[in-house]
């Protein structure tokens, strides 16, 4: 027999929790104060803000001791499944250009944002996207954030088809009911939209055993919303290219011999985000819950987010997720709670195939007669930058040839339902426009992520977006000297410990620890179905050779055959990786008499022998016996140079040094 729920313990909420009560369901104080001619908004109100989908920010690269911050606002789409519509993207590049920075950022759950908007601009900007098909309603905030799904649009394969309308479905009943948002950024004009699926309204409607609070403009939510956010995704059998263990709630679509749904397995308690010394936070995978009838997907949806909303953490934000509510509980006490507001049983989980991890890139037939294309958007930024013209590229094909578009979990963007006759033209204005095709990109680039960080990001402590580039360079460079040219793996880096590009995922992964400083998490698996794990807790980006180049000369000489770099890490174990590493570095470089002068320039600029020039190899129990480094002096004025530039750049002088020296070397 199940039994309704009984009353969780009440405890003294954190003061989130009383702006959230306060706030008339969302309006204040945020209606007051954009009618302030300000450029910014008080604390409280920035917490409201989130809800509705922007984030407040400011500019450091821009600031000025004793002049006032560089305010700008982050807005962010609710696009189910990563769907933009013709019309919504042209809006998005008008929008990008009069209001924002002059690019636009797909995100890592299938949202577009934009940076640089000014509180002047903000509501004509909100307005803009909701008259043009879109929506930043929950894109942020202590919510249902964004509803993902598997991006590519095969239309012969159901299964697809059925996690996209799932997608959309799920965000519509879990999407906030209040008027605030249309009153606010509209003047209450409600814009015209796809009228929702009976059954949504339905189950909204459904009280359950307690999952409903009455008499409220938020029949889900209530006065409170969520502890925290709630992330939802549908995918189908074998493909996580949604990174489903990252998320509070994945649904893996189960269909029978016919193609037909019949349910769905249920993961739950994943989430990715921690804080820097404070171990009580951690990256969780999700756990499988059980199986659910399709005819009670809805009502399931709204007995975990139930038992989330009702038992979750309200006093430390820190440990409001509800992978804390299941790590604390246990998953069979977890189950039977969500079970007491479900009204029955979940039934057992259903087998799976392995999972692999998938990003569409290229041209693929639908299987309706059309084609999509996936093309790779290095860390989501869609901008013009020289000879690279994706921005306008992708508005030239979208108004020729109105092609909607899905944005993938990997930040990268597909176009779809293209006619075979039409192949031709839009591949001819990728190439124009600079668009390497997917087999022209380095494997480390194409499956790499990384969050804005500096300079917007008020969470960030160092570099990521801007950073990374160089750092798969030197990353490839160092394969290549240690004899592993074409080796790749997924790296991924943040300016913070909160993981918002899925560091904790990733076979390798620098994590902002501070200025110029991060930590290294190793072994993940190549699937994203094992969190990786921290090797190292503070390592200065400029020893990423010193500190990287252990690792690979003993994962060269160790590996099992075909064995990912990931999988690696993990069956060795980290005290294998430190000792090794330990063992190789161990050994004092080959000094030089120079004066101290030259010392300064001979080390920056020091040129790393490969491997195989070492006087003594690898011996049987793999530790380095001796390590002989090549060093080069170069004059004063030189190394001056190579410092400004190497600054300007943000490379190590020794790469710009073993560049121009190579480079002279080809001459001869």
């Amino acid at each position: 027999m199940v039994t309704t729920p009984t009353n969780p313990i009440v405890r003294k909420p954190s003061k989130v929790e009383g702006l959230k009560e306060r706030s008339s369901f969302l309006r204040e104080p945020v209606a007051s104060e954009l009618l302030l001619d300000t450029t910014h908004f008080s604390e409280d109100a920035i917490q409201i803000l989130k809800f509705h989908g922007s984030y407040q920010q400011d500019n450091r690269d821009n600031r000025i001791k004793g002049q006032e911050k560089d305010y700008q606002f982050m807005l962010r789409t609710r696009s189910p499944g990563g769907f933009i519509p013709p019309q919504l993207y042209l809006t998005f590049d008008r929008l990008a250009d009069e209001y924002g920075n002059q690019t636009i950022r797909a995100t890592t759950r299938q949202g577009f944002q934009l940076h640089g908007v000014l509180k002047k601009n903000l509501k004509a900007a909100i307005a803009a996207i909701v008259r043009n098909m879109g929506s930043t309603l929950g894109a942020c905030g202590d919510v249902n954030r964004n509803v993902m799904a598997p991006p590519a649009p095969f239309r012969n394969r159901p299964e697809y088809q059925y996690a996209y309308e799932y997608a959309n479905t799920i965000a519509d009943l879990l999407t906030p009911q209040t008027g605030a948002y249309y009153e606010i950024w509209l003047d209450g004009e409600k814009a015209i939209s796809a009228e929702e699926h009976p059954e949504v309204v339905a189950a909204r409607q459904r009280n359950g055993n307690g999952t409903i609070v009455h008499d409220t403009e938020e029949p889900l939510y209530g006065t409170h919303y969520m502890p925290r956010k709630f992330k939802v995704c549908v995918t189908v059998p074998g493909d996580n290219s949604v990174d489903l263990f990252s998320q509070d709630v994945s649904l893996v679509v189960i269909t029978n011999s016919q193609g037909e749904l019949e349910g769905f397995n249920v993961y739950a308690g994943g989430g990715l985000g921690r804080t820097h010394n404070k171990e009580e936070t951690f990256p969780r995978v999700a756990d499988p819950i059980g199986y659910v009838e399709k005819a009670d997907v809805y009502d399931l949806i709204k007995a975990i987010l139930a038992t989330q909303r009702d038992y979750g953490d309200r006093t430390d934000r820190r440990h409001a997720r509800m992978k804390y509510l299941i790590e604390d509980w246990g998953v069979d006490k977890f189950r039977t709670t969500v079970e007491q507001y479900f009204g029955k049983s979940l039934q057992p989980f259903k087998p799976l195939p392995e999972w692999k991890y998938l990003d569409f890139l290229g041209w693929h037939d639908q299987g309706d007669g059309k084609q999509f294309v996936g093309i790779s958007v290095q860390n989501g930024r869609i901008k013009n930058d020289g000879a690279f013209q994706l921005k306008t590229a992708l508005r030239e094909i979208v108004q020729r040839f109105n092609l909607p578009i899905l944005l993938t979990p990997s930040q990268d963007v597909i176009l779809y339902d293209i006619d075979p006759a039409q192949q031709a033209e839009i591949q001819q204005i990728l190439d124009r426009s600079g668009i390497k095709r997917e087999t022209e990109i380095d494997p480390l680039e194409r499956y790499s992520m990384a969050c804005p960080a500096l300079p917007t990001c008020g969470l960030a402590t160092t570099e990521s977006e801007r950073a990374i580039p160089g750092i798969l360079e030197r990353i490839r460079r160092l394969l290549v000297s240690v004899g592993l040219p074409d080796e790749s793996f997924i790296v991924r880096m943040t300016g913070c410990p909160n993981g918002c590009a899925r560091p904790y995922l990733a076979e390798l992964a620098f994590v902002g620890n501070g200025p110029n400083v991060y930590q290294i998490w190793l072994g993940a698996s190549p699937n994203q179905t094992r969190l990786a794990k921290l090797y190292l807790d503070k390592m200065a980006i400029d020893d990423l050779e010193t500190t990287l180049e252990p690792l690979f000369v003993y994962f060269r000489d160790e590996r099992s055959p075909a064995e990912s770099f990931g999988d690696f890490c993990d069956r060795l174990g980290f005290d294998a990786l430190r000792t090794f590493a330990d063992a190789y570095g161990s050994i004092a470089p080959v000094a030089d008499t120079i004066t101290e002068a030259e010392a300064e320039a001979e080390t920056a600029a020091e040129l790393v022998a490969p491997i195989n020039d070492l006087d003594t190899a690898l011996s049987t129990t793999g530790a380095v016996a001796a390590k002989v480094r090549r060093r080069v002096t170069v004059r004063e004025d030189v190394y001056t140079r190579l410092q400004a530039i190497a600054a300007q750049q943000g490379k190590p002088i020794s790469y710009l040094a073993t560049e121009a020296i190579e480079a002279y070397l080809k001459t001869l």
